[in-house]
């Protein structure tokens, strides 16, 4: 065998290794995306509709952990959308079907002994941001009697502001 063999049987190796775990794992043959469109109805769907959600979760099962932007990276997913509304029938339906809640959705549910923990190992945190730059005070003014002692913890940690820009 010569050099220029060598070489080129060396790519064609490089090139099969570098597929290989695609195809083994079967990404090859991954499923095509949802229209973006049917993505933004759920989404928007999600803030009032339950009806609507009920019905394209049906058809579209994986709607669930989809996310639509809504510019400047402004990611919003269904359960996300019910949260920062305060549509606790929304985010609960949405968690029995298998939603990942965020630590915001979670404030706005009241699930003190879920978010203290999380925030007191993390506090950075605090000031982190949900869909469309909602805080946590927001999020646990949405809450209502449910979310009354995470409120009251917010503002302690001097949280004043429901809402930051994104821009």
């Amino acid at each position: 065998m010569n050099r220029s063999d060598f070489i080129k049987g060396m790519g064609l190796t490089t090139l099969g290794m570098m597929t290989l775990p695609n195809r083994i794992l079967g990404q090859d043959d991954k499923p095509a995306a949802y229209q973006k469109d049917i993505v933004k109805k759920f989404v928007g769907a999600s803030h009032r509709d339950l009806d609507k959600v009920k019905e394209l979760l049906e058809e579209y099962p994986n709607l669930i952990y989809s996310s639509w932007d809504w510019g400047k990276g402004d990611f919003e997913t269904g359960i996300g959308a019910g949260g920062h509304v305060g549509h606790k029938e929304m985010v609960n339906f949405l968690i029995d079907k298998g939603a990942r809640p965020t630590l915001h959705v979670l404030t706005m549910l009241g699930k003190t002994d879920l978010v203290k923990p999380i925030l007191k190992a993390y506090p950075q945190l605090i000031n982190s941001l949900g869909p469309h730059g909602f805080t946590f005070l927001h999020h646990a003014q949405r809450g209502g009697e449910e979310a009354k002692e995470l409120l009251a913890f917010f503002e302690e940690k001097g949280q004043t502001k429901t809402k930051v820009s994104l821009g």
